[in-house]
Parts: structure tokens; C-alpha cells; sequence
């Protein structure tokens, strides 16, 4: 026998025990994904449960049909972009691509939306909402074509229209809502039932049972990773179908005689004009910034050692968290207290917080070195303030939308949105270019004081927008008795 392959004694027992250990612990561990998944579900499906009259707004039955129809192409074109969100990156890699080439590749849709968004919101204002939504599912039908191929121009240009394709999901089918929600007469409170449902259906149901369907097509039919974008292809199309068969078009400002550049100074002049719309637009870009760029760095948080953690079953935790924010959402914008710009400030801190806990376990947790089998204690602590900010992002997007429709003027809305996306998708290619430059707690110690300075911003527009209220309020006191001493009224 060699001297290489002698043990110590009772080494054996000492491996043994040691597999032991590592098993037991993995398997606590597991448990613990499992509860966190347990009582979330609980919690929403107690929210959901309890809801009283007081919870809930009366409205007609043309609305409910109104609304259900916009629900269900919404969670279709939510199901075609969370199909394809969970193998973009595994596909390039099956392709051949390193991280460099994919770094290139993620840059050029966000880069995309950004400079040719204010575009396509503009065309959307001015050709129609309708036809802006059908554009999208054509142009994001064809970024799911282009995976086919692994040639990396074709990807580039499928980064580059998928981008173009995501401008138009985050501002024109809102902007079709808000105006055929008005155009039909309907209560502008009613806006707040649309908004939760979009988000808990879309962001949060759509999202787990698209994560789920992926992967039975990619693992357990071993359809490639190319199966989930031809999946989405198909749900987009039905989508399609749908709107070009019951939508009617709507437009902000058809006027022939205005160009786009015109259309893009009105816009900006709105801005420049109105303090309320630049500070949602600040807030807006601060807090989507923090979360696309928490969408890259979750992973590496969670396993710093490349510990094996189960991805997709912690991504449908996060979506059960945003789900159950958007459950809380619906019951806050149902009362008329606390309004929606008061309660955003604590969502805000929570969320600042909350994106704190990488920073403060990585002082107060030492940090090892050694890989384990799964998530670490340090890890544990951070799963639970990252599902607490996925809750916040729950509440953030229909909150987020009930203030647009408030402040932001109908004949550029899909323009100002737009305009709204440039800051974020600027910091998110900077982030993307420098995420191995910088560590891991400085990123995260960015996105909390930007959420901090949301924060302090949605308190300010919450002052302007009680002074503004309440100036209104008088003129049109003053109004009624100057037309009450009037003695030719009447």
C-alpha cells in the first residue's frame, strides 16, 4: 500500500461523520426554504381570504368585464416575458458565450430601451396605445425567433428588439388602460382594483407558474433551452388575438401638425414644469435601478461560496412575496387613509433596510471560506430581508401606477414614462459593466441609500401634493362665493 493512500485512524469514521453533518445540515436548510415558502403562502392566501366589503370597492359589471379582459392579456404578456427571463443567460452560455460576450449582450437591450424607448412612447401617444401593444408582441415574437439562431449578431439584434419590446410593456398597455378606463366613464378609485390584480396575477402568479412551466419543457421534456422562448412566442401571439378582437384604440395627442421632436419637448417641458412629475419620475428610476440591480446580485448573496441553493424554488418564493405586497397594495388603495403617497415613504425605508442586510451580516457574520452543501446561516438572514423586499416591490408597482395616473398628463403619458426609463436604464448598463469591479456590499449599500433618498423625496412630493390640494381646494371656494355675491348669478 502506498503511503499516499494510508488514513489516519478512525479517519473513516471521521469522513463519515462529517458526510453526516453535511447531510443533516442540508436538510435543515431545506426545511427552512420550505417554511419561509409555507408561511408566505399563508400569509396571502389569509390576506386574499379575509377580505370584508370594507376591503373591497363596489363597482358595475361593464367594469368587471372591462377589467377582466385587460387582466387576462396582461398575465399573457407577463407569461411571454417571465418564460424567457429564467434561460436568457443559460441559453447564451449553452451557445458558447463567456461572461464578457453576455455582459454585451444584456447591455444592448437595456441600451436598446433606453434609446429608442422615448421613441416608441411617443409613436404610442400619437399612432395609438392599441397598436403600440400589438407592436409589442410582434416585435418581442421576433426576439424569441432570433434565440433560434447562435450566431451573436442575430442575438444582439434580438437583445436590441427585445429591448424596444420591453419600453412598450411598461408604458403602453398602462397608458391604454388609464385612457379607455376614463374614456368609458368608470371611477377613477376602480384604477387601484386594476393595478393590484395586474401586478399579483402578472408579477406574482404569472411568474411562478411561468417558472414552473419553463422548467418542465427545459428538464422534464428535455426540450432544449431554447423550448420556454418558443412557449412565450405562443402566449403572445394569443395575447395578440385577443387585443386586435376586443381593444379599441385610444391616443394621447393625435395631432398631424406635432413631430416627434415636438412631442419629446412637450414632454420634458411637463417635467420641467411640474415638480410632482420629476420627483415620480426620480422616485421611479431610484427604486427600479435598486431592483434591477438586485436581480443580479441575489444569486451571488445567497452563495457566496457557490453553495448549492435551489434557484427556481427561491425565485418562486420572491414572487410569492411580491404577490403577497401586491395583496397588501389592494387593501391600502381600496381606503382613502393613509393615501398612497404617505404609506410609500415606509415602503421605501423598508426597502432601504431591507437591502442594508448583506452589508451589516457581512460585519457582523465572518464570513467563510469553506463551500458548504447549502445556504448559510448569514444567508438565511438575508433570504428573509430579500423576500421582505420583494413584498415592497409587490406594493411599489401598483402604487407606482395609481401616482402616475394622477400626475402625469394623458397626451404625453407614454413619452413621460419613457422618459422616466433613461436614468434607470443608465444605471443599470453602468451597474451591468461594473458588477465584478465592485463588491458585492457596496452594491447593495448603493441600492439602500437610493432607496433612503426615494424616501425622502416621496415625502416631499407627498407636501407638494397636499399644498397643491389644498390650493385648489380654495380657488374653488373662492369661485363659488365671488359666484354666490354675484348679484347677476341667478
Amino acid at each position: 500500500m502506498r503511503t499516499g493512500d494510508t488514513h489516519p485512524p478512525n479517519s473513516t469514521k471521521k469522513i463519515s461523520s462529517s458526510a453526516g453533518k453535511k447531510k443533516k445540515r442540508t436538510e435543515t436548510m431545506e426545511a427552512f426554504y420550505l417554511m419561509v415558502f409555507g408561511a408566505l403562502a399563508s400569509l396571502v392566501a389569509a390576506l386574499e381570504l379575509s377580505k370584508t366589503s370594507k376591503d373591497r370597492i363596489n363597482t358595475s359589471s361593464a367594469f368587471s368585464s372591462f377589467k377582466n379582459n385587460y387582466l387576462v392579456v396582461y398575465s399573457l404578456m407577463m407569461a411571454g416575458d417571465w418564460l424567457q427571463g429564467p434561460y436568457v443567460y443559460y441559453l447564451y452560455s449553452q451557445y458558447g458565450f463567456g461572461k464578457g460576450e453576455i455582459g454585451q449582450l444584456f447591455i444592448a437591450g437595456f441600451g436598446s430601451s433606453m434609446l429608442f424607448g422615448t421613441i416608441v412612447g411617443s409613436l404610442a401617444d400619437k399612432k395609438g396605445r392599441k397598436r403600440a401593444c400589438v407592436t409589442y408582441c410582434i416585435t418581442y415574437i421576433l426576439s424569441c425567433i432570433t434565440k433560434h439562431s447562435p450566431q451573436y449578431k442575430v442575438l444582439m439584434l434580438g437583445r436590441v428588439l427585445g429591448g424596444v419590446a420591453t419600453s412598450l410593456l411598461f408604458s403602453a398597455f398602462e397608458s391604454w388602460l388609464i385612457a379607455e378606463h376614463n374614456k368609458r366613464g368608470f371611477d377613477q378609485q376602480w384604477l387601484s382594483i386594476t393595478f393590484s390584480k395586474a401586478i399579483f396575477l402578472g408579477n406574482g402568479l404569472m411568474a411562478i407558474l411561468s417558472g414552473l412551466f419553463g422548467n418542465v419543457l427545459v428538464d422534464n421534456l428535455q426540450l432544449g433551452p431554447v423550448a420556454p422562448f418558443d412557449a412565450a412566442s405562443c402566449f403572445l401571439a394569443i395575447g395578440m388575438i385577443i387585443i386586435l378582437l376586443s381593444w379599441t384604440e385610444n391616443y394621447g395627442d393625435p395631432s398631424e401638425s406635432k413631430d416627434l421632436l415636438t412631442q419629446f419637448r412637450g414632454a420634458a417641458a411637463a417635467i420641467a414644469s411640474d415638480e410632482k412629475i420629476t420627483l415620480l419620475g426620480a422616485i421611479q428610476s431610484l427604486f427600479e435601478g435598486s431592483m434591477y440591480t438586485f436581480v443580479f446580485l441575489w444569486t451571488p448573496a445567497l452563495s457566496p461560496n457557490d453553495e448549492d441553493i435551489p434557484h427556481g424554488f427561491i425565485f418562486a418564493t420572491f414572487m410569492l412575496s411580491s404577490m403577497l405586497g401586491s395583496s397588501i397594495a389592494s387593501r391600502l388603495l381600496a381606503h382613502p387613509s393613509p393615501k398612497v403617497e404617505s404609506y410609500m415613504q415606509i415602503v421605501f425605508m423598508i426597502s432601504s433596510a431591507s437591502l442594508l442586510l448583506p452589508v451589516v451580516t457581512n460585519f457582523l457574520v465572518a464570513p467563510s471560506a469553506v463551500k458548504v452543501g447549502s445556504i448559510s446561516f448569514s444567508g438565511c438572514i438575508q433570504l428573509i430581508g430579500f423576500c421582505t423586499f420583494e413584498a415592497c416591490v409587490g406594493i411599489f408597482w401598483p402604487s407606482i401606477m395609481k401616482m402616475r395616473s394622477q400626475y402625469i398628463p394623458e397626451e404625453a403619458r407614454s413619452t413621460i414614462m419613457n422618459f422616466f426609463r433613461i436614468p434607470l436604464n443608465i444605471f443599470v448598463c453602468i451597474a451591468l459593466y461594473n458588477v465584478k469591479a465592485l463588491p458585492m456590499t457596496v452594491m447593495f449599500g448603493m441600492c439602500s441609500i437610493f432607496l433612503f433618498v426615494a424616501s425622502m423625496l416621496q415625502r416631499r412630493l407627498m407636501v407638494i401634493a397636499e399644498i397643491h390640494k389644498s390650493r385648489s381646494q380654495n380657488w374653488t371656494a373662492m369661485k363659488e362665493m365671488d359666484s354666490e355675491a354675484d348679484p347677476l348669478n341667478g
